[in-house]
This record gives structure tokens, C-alpha cells and sequence, in this order.
């Protein structure tokens, strides 16, 4: 269901009316993003009288799905939020970033969050909104167990966990492998053993012996000795979220997102970088959304009006204060790292220049993904074999990058 158009302006009374799909990402039906969405489009018209915006908000689970099926209808909207592009950017129905965006605003964008965006080098994914996981650790839950501080190596970790287990602690790491957010839990522990889901050549590497190795330690070290708690590796990110604040989880890998949630609930907790194998900082992940300009309504103009008007860093930083994000832009990165109030988001703000992006959008991303999320959890359980599922999401990848080569 869509919550429909909102273009203050109308067709009317402007020359141009964009039409802009985007994600409505409210919390308990309070429709959070869309207000923002809506206070930013009444801004833009006042500055633009000529140009009108025809604003839909989607929820989010249908997001991906309504872009796709009016592309496919030949009804393109201007502009869309989307979690993948590069099929859209591969058959030609994009703007690149340099046809739409000045030089400012382009030159503005985190380095790492410009070059996820790229296909073939050519920036078409334009940052929406940016995060990046730390370790979470309940320090009530820590000091009760005896523990003073985060662990710093896998072996660390499980044996915090299993300290935790001893003191009464129902889930000391929440191992989120559930279908909500498999393939962002396991790119961490990938990433802490060198591996990762595609090498630097852009071909998957899905199999290779370093993410073999990750799931097996996660496995044995976590999972076998009963240490994720009764959910074992099933868990997904909101109900490890909801559990954290409940005070049933001792630590989990979270985004920033989680500690408004903890704040309000009054939970002592401290956050750290999640650690490598054997010992010091793993590679840290990055998510973010996508704002892609179709060409098929012919308004670059427009569209790069609109887009140099979001990706201002007033309302840049506006935008990731409200929904507990982190900034995609240098500046508004800057502005948040220099303000006291915001010191608790500085060490994730730190770290997103650092991140790795899944980059899950690629040849075979969607059936890759899909396997990941729903099969995952069973690998690493008991009877489970990684490597053998590893291998069998690689042939399904090597699949569909034949089909194409």
C-alpha cells in the first residue's frame, strides 16, 4: 500500500512534476521518514516554484517490488530509493551521478559510500542513508559475570559468552542468522577472517577457505557449546534487538539504530569494534539505501535539482539525527563528529569510512542474498556443514555470471 502523492506545488502550478518513490520506514505506524520526506519536498517547491514533486512513500517491504514492477509497466518514476540498482544501471535506464549532481555535492559524498555506488566504475547509486554495526555488550550483564571490558578475539568472545552463561545470562551472543539480516551478521564474521562475499576482481569468492573457516569457528566456538542461547543461530535482528533492551542478551552486533531503543529503556551498555579472529578490529560492514534517477521521463535537471537540494548537509544531518542513521556525506559527517551532544554515534561515524558494503547487488545478488538469509542458520547448527553450503551458493552465483559473460 502506498500512503500517496504529497507535491505541495501540484501539476498545475509548476513547469516540471518529479515523480519520487520512496521508502516509508516508520516505527509502530508513525510514518517518521515520511514526514521528513514531506517537510523536505515543501522546502524544495518554496526554493523552486517551477519544479513540483510528486511524492509516493512505500512501505518498506514492498519497496523493491513497486520500482521494479512500474519500470516494467514503462512507468519510471524521476527518482527512487531502492536496496539494488546495478540491473537497472547495466540496461541503461539510469543517470549517472556526474549527469545529475554538481561537482560539490558529488565531491561530497563518503569515498566508500560514492565507490559502492559504482558499476564499471561509473557512479549510478546515489547514498541514501549509511550505518555501520559495533559490538554491543550489556555492561550490567558483563560486571555480574566478571568481565571488564569487550572481547578482542574470537576466543575471547566465546569465552565472555560462556562466562555470561555461567552467571545466568539467557543468550550471551545473539547470533542473528535469521532470514531479517543473515547475510549482514555473517559478512562481519567473514570480514574478521579475511574472507567476504566478493574479491577484488568482482567475482564471488563465496566458497573461498577464510569464510569456510568463519562459519565453522561460529559453529563450533558459538553455537554447538549452546552459547547463542536458545535460539541457537535462528535469531533475527529485531527480536535480538527488543531481547538486548529486555537485558536477556549479554552482546550482539548492532547499528546505531538500537541505541535510542537501549537509551530510552535505561539499559547500561558500552559498544566496541568487533574483533578479528585472532586478535585486534575486524574490517567493519556498511549498509545503506540507494537513490537511483531513471532516464525515462527525461528530467535530469529536475532530478539533479532535487537531489543537490537533499544532499545539502542541513538537511543531510536532519535526516540522520531523525531516524538514527549516520551521515552519507563528508560535512554532514564532519558536523555530527563535532558535536557534543552526538559523542555516542562518533565511534560509528569513525568506522563508516572503513566499512565494507555487502555488495550483494551484483550478477546473481538477488538468489545469492535470498540463499544466505533462509540457509545460513542451518549451517551453522548442529549436523550443519559450511562448506558445503558455501559451494552450493557459489555454483548458483557462477550460474548466473555465466549467463551473462
Amino acid at each position: 500500500m502506498t500512503l500517496g502523492a504529497c507535491g505541495t506545488g501540484g501539476p498545475g502550478s509548476a513547469d516540471v512534476t518529479l515523480k519520487v518513490v520512496v521508502a516509508d520506514d516508520g516505527a509502530d505506524g508513525d510514518h517518521a521518514t515520511t514526514a521528513y520526506w514531506k517537510s523536505l519536498v515543501a522546502a524544495f517547491e518554496k526554493r523552486h516554484p517551477d519544479i513540483a514533486v510528486d511524492l509516493d512513500p512505500v512501505e518498506r517491504s514492498r519497496l523493491t517490488e513497486v520500482v521494479a514492477d512500474r519500470v516494467a509497466a514503462g512507468d519510471a518514476p524521476d527518482i527512487a530509493q531502492t536496496g539494488a540498482f546495478a540491473s537497472y544501471a547495466r540496461s541503461e535506464r539510469l543517470y549517472s551521478a556526474d549527469h545529475l549532481l554538481s561537482i560539490a555535492t558529488q565531491a561530497d559524498f563518503v569515498p566508500a559510500l560514492a565507490r559502492a555506488g559504482e558499476i564499471s566504475h561509473v557512479q549510478y547509486g546515489l547514498p541514501f542513508h549509511a550505518s555501520t554495526p559495533r559490538l554491543f555488550y550489556h555492561t550490567k550483564l558483563f560486571k555480574k559475570a566478571g568481565l571488564d571490558g569487550p572481547p578482542t578475539s574470537w576466543a575471547k568472545l566465546a569465552a565472555d559468552a560462556a562466562a555470561l552463561r555461567e552467571a545466568g545470562v539467557r543468550t550471551p551472543y545473539a547470533l542473528q542468522l535469521g532470514p531479517e539480516a543473515a547475510e549482514d551478521e555473517a559478512l562481519s564474521w567473514l570480514l574478521g577472517n579475511g574472507g567476504g562475499y566478493v574479491g577484488l576482481g568482482g567475482s564471488w569468492i563465496l566458497d573461498s577457505p577464510q569464510n569456510v573457516t568463519a562459519l565453522r569457528a561460529v559453529r563450533d566456538r558459538l553455537v554447538a557449546p549452546g552459547l547463542t542461547g536458545p535460539k541457537g543461530a535462528t535469531m533475527d535482528r529485531s527480536e535480538a534487538y527488543r531481547e538486548f533492551v529486555d537485558g536477556k542478551v549479554g552482546m550482539l552486533l548492532a547499528h546505531p539504530a538500537l541505541m535510542a531503543r537501549a537509551d530510552r529503556a535505561h539499559v547500561p551498555y558500552r559498544t566496541a569494534p568487533f574483533p578479528r579472529r585472532q586478535d585486534g578490529t575486524a574490517t567493519p560492514t556498511g549498509r545503506t539505501d540507494w537513490l537511483v534517477a531513471f532516464q525515462q521521463r527525461g528530467h535530469p535537471r529536475e532530478a539533479g535539482a532535487f537531489l543537490d537540494f537533499l544532499y545539502s548537509r542541513p538537511n543531510v544531518t536532519r535526516y540522520a539525527e531523525q531516524q538514527g542513521t549516520l551521515p552519507v556525506t563528508v560535512p554532514a559527517a564532519e558536523a555530527m563528529r563535532g558535536d557534543g551532544r552526538r559523542r555516542a554515534l562518533w565511534p560509528f561515524v569513525d568506522q563508516l569510512p572503513d566499512a565494507q558494503f555487502p555488495q550483494l547487488d551484483t550478477v546473481g545478488g538477488p538468489k545469492v542474498t535470498a540463499a544466505l538469509q533462509q540457509r545460513l542458520a542451518r549451517a551453522v547448527s548442529e549436523g550443519g556443514d559450511p562448506k558445503a553450503l558455501l559451494s552450493a551458493i557459489q555454483h548458483t552465483a557462477d550460474s548466473e555470471m555465466s549467463q551473462v559473460s
